[in-house]
């Protein structure tokens, strides 16, 4: 079930299934040949079968990727154990950190903080437009003082990135 914000309307990430997909069949494919390496080696106990399920929930809570859902001015980020939402028509600041592993940190008035891999974005063209739309608010506010040029480059790649698609979708790219 997706998540709703204050307005009830949603917008969520499309590529999450197949990744929470993929991270389940990662942890249970370890947990299925470590225990089946054990028990055919004969040094199955309960306590190392126990020890084999724990790391096999361990390795499921670090891939399972974070949710992220969007609506007319939030943005929510519910990773395995906390959710967090920014009001994104009325940010402070957005900043990128990181070259290979990059992600957005967006802040808003009411000093809530979330961080976002940008790669969801370019994979959600809804989630993108929901987040621009904020940004334009909060700039029509004069609430956003930091991070424009960053969502000015983010929007160009983005806008790149899906023109790119649809080109090579229609056979012209």
């Amino acid at each position: 079930m997706e998540d709703r914000g204050p307005a009830g309307r949603a917008t969520g990430d499309r590529t999450w299934r197949g990744s929470a997909r993929l991270a389940v069949c990662c942890a249970l494919g370890f947990g299925g040949l470590t225990l089946g390496v054990d028990w055919d080696a004969g040094s199955l106990t309960p306590v190392r079968a126990l020890l084999w399920v724990t790391l096999s929930a361990a390795i499921l809570s670090m891939l399972l990727p974070a949710r992220v859902t969007a609506g007319p001015g939030w943005l929510a980020v519910r990773g395995p154990l906390r959710r967090r939402t920014v009001r994104t028509d009325s940010l402070v600041s957005v900043g990128q950190y990181g070259d290979v592993a990059a992600h957005l940190v967006l802040r808003d008035t009411l000093g809530n903080r979330l961080e976002l891999d940008p790669a969801v974005l370019y994979a959600n063209p809804l989630l993108w437009h929901e987040l621009d739309t904020g940004v334009r608010r909060s700039l029509e506010r004069g609430t956003l003082r930091r991070g424009t040029e960053v969502l000015a480059r983010l929007g160009h790649e983005i806008d790149d990135t899906n023109a790119r698609a649809v080109l090579e979708a229609s056979g012209l790219g």
